[in-house]
């Protein structure tokens, strides 16, 4: 893994923190703990919790923590998780089990239109800022990080964008960039971009798409389908229960990408919290050089690449992120 950090504007190339052979070497360690965080994570899964929080305007948001709710438990971290697109927003088992063995309090929703959440037609990016803060209101979070991955990454940044006071750190993986983006080919290097550029002509268009999508199997390495037969498989689980009814069911998807593909509702330079973004070297989903734009527009962020991993295998490095975030404080 190689590290690119940016800082007052200033990019700083070359810094090693781990090379392709460490890579490998660190894997190993990585299997070692995973028996410990897999018995971390069943106990806390035993005391995860999910309600609906109403929001002002009627509409529900179906959340999921892994705090049993009577406030005994002290927790050094409160992380919210924005899901990917698709998937419910239910807490991912590596998720949960890295989290237990850290003392994070995990937090995770669904987006409108997924998992039970209540659609908002013609929302935006940004509109997860707004009610992601209704939903920390009620929760009682004062501060806390966020973490996003792949379509969860926008939705991440967003809550930084529109919450600066609240917001301790932010971590993208695999994080798409916006569709705007000044210098950008926004599709170069993408397998299958067809669903974002049905979704730049609307959301006629991109649901009409849906009716005869198909997943285009190159658009995941080697690494990737083994994360998702092993320690991902939870993921892919989820994935299953978020299409499950067919293209009838994927509306939340489908605002996803029509959200990705016009204006965001704000600005990178408003995030003015520490932001590190993981990408892996490999993904053919959202290519690396997403990633780059974002580290060279955010006012104070951090680049992790993974020149070996793909769109699901980066997700490897959840555990590391989230010692990122605790090192920032709350």
């Amino acid at each position: 893994m190689h590290r690119v950090t940016r800082s007052g504007g200033a990019a700083i190339e070359g810094a090693v923190v781990y090379d392709v052979r460490m890579e490998a070497e660190t894997g190993a360690a990585a299997e070692a703990g995973a028996a410990a965080e897999a018995v971390a994570g069943a106990a806390a899964s035993d005391e995860a919790v999910q309600r609906d929080v109403v929001l002002a305007d009627g509409r529900a948001l179906r959340v999921y923590e892994t705090d049993a709710g009577d406030g005994s438990r002290r927790f050094r971290l409160t992380v919210l998780w924005q899901h990917g697109s698709p998937q419910t927003g239910a807490l991912l088992e590596p998720l949960v089990a890295a989290a237990a063995l850290r003392g994070i309090r995990l937090v995770s929703y669904g987006r409108p239109s997924y998992g039970g959440s209540t659609p908002n037609p013609g929302r935006t990016v940004f509109s997860a800022a707004a009610d992601v803060e209704q939903l920390a209101d009620a929760l009682a979070l004062e501060r806390f990080a966020v973490m996003g991955a792949s379509g969860g990454g926008p939705h991440a940044l967003a809550c930084a964008a529109g919450m600066p006071e609240r917001i301790v750190g932010v971590a993208t993986l695999a994080g798409i960039a916006p569709s705007d983006a000044g210098g950008l080919d926004f599709f170069e290097g993408m397998a299958d971009s067809s669903g974002l550029r049905a979704a730049q002509r609307g959301r006629d268009a991109r649901q009409q798409y849906e009716l005869t999508a198909e997943f285009d199997p190159s658009s995941f390495v080697d690494r990737d389908y083994a994360a998702l037969n092993g320690s991902w498989a939870s993921l892919g689980a989820d994935v299953g229960r978020a299409t499950a009814d067919g293209p009838a069911g994927l509306g939340g998807l489908v605002d996803d990408d029509v959200a990705f593909a016009h204006a965001w509702g704000f600005d990178l330079s408003q995030v003015i919290a520490p932001v590190l973004l993981v990408q892996g070297g490999l993904d053919r989903v959202v290519p690396p050089t997403h990633a780059e734009w974002m580290l060279a527009h955010l006012p104070h962020a951090e680049l992790w690449l993974r020149p070996l991993d793909g769109h699901i295998s980066v997700l490897e490095a959840c555990p590391v992120v989230m010692d990122w975030l605790l090192a920032l404080g709350g």
